[in-house]
């Protein structure tokens, strides 16, 4: 069933559960941008092909909030706001340990090894990296794990991911990074929370938050 968090003219957001894409690879199962087009055409009893604007994603094994355009016009404007950084994403993550400090920003060099899909965090520059930046502050703590508010100022592949294993805080059931161990839905203790941005037309700012699902 689709969780509908958001909706109007050009936009929609929708909140995106553990396990499944946001687009379809070559798999070809059913990724949450089918199930939304489905709900489109019957909403609007549209005959032929639906238009749905990819306009970011989250990795399969988090959850959270997810932000597609429903007209090219939303497509256009929502996509000019990412590209100028004036989309303000948050997320909540249980991690393992505690960072050093209990908050700070992380600018970080990052390679991607599309064949392991895999990242590599670098201090400084190196030829072929991409710049990463995020901003993170403790929210709670315990003898083993600490919870992390999030804003992400750059948005690359396995960014939160790579950047917190790099600080030596890797997120809960995230094998990939350097967890022990998996979680038993396969997820990792990773949620998009919350989102801003201006809507396509009348510029007013929209806000949409969901719960913080951790507890420690």
């Amino acid at each position: 069933m689709l969780n509908i968090l958001y909706e109007d003219n050009h936009l929609i957001a929708v909140f995106k559960p553990v396990g499944v894409l946001v687009q379809a690879d070559k798999g070809g199962e059913k990724c949450l941008m089918d199930e939304i087009k489905d709900y489109l055409k019957k909403k609007y009893n549209k005959t032929g092909n639906v238009f749905l604007g990819l306009l970011h994603r989250l990795d399969r094994p988090v959850a959270g909030i997810v932000l597609f355009a429903k007209t090219s016009k939303g497509a256009s404007r929502l996509s000019e706001q990412f590209r100028d950084h004036k989309v303000n994403k948050i997320y909540h993550a249980l991690v393992i340990g505690k960072p050093k400090k209990s908050r700070g920003i992380l600018i970080n060099y990052l390679i991607k090894n599309e064949q392991k899909n895999k990242v590599k965090v670098f201090d400084k520059e190196v030829s072929g990296s991409q710049r990463a930046e995020l901003e993170y502050e403790v929210i709670k703590t315990n003898d083993k794990n600490s919870i992390l508010k999030i804003i992400l100022k750059t948005g690359r592949s396995h960014q939160i991911r790579s950047q917190l294993a790099h600080l030596d805080c890797p997120i809960v059931g995230d094998i990939k990074y350097g967890a022990p161990e998996p979680l038993p839905d396969k997820s990792i203790a990773l949620v998009a929370t919350e989102i801003s941005f201006r809507t396509a037309t009348g510029d007013d700012l929209k806000t949409i938050k969901i719960d913080i699902p951790f507890n420690i």
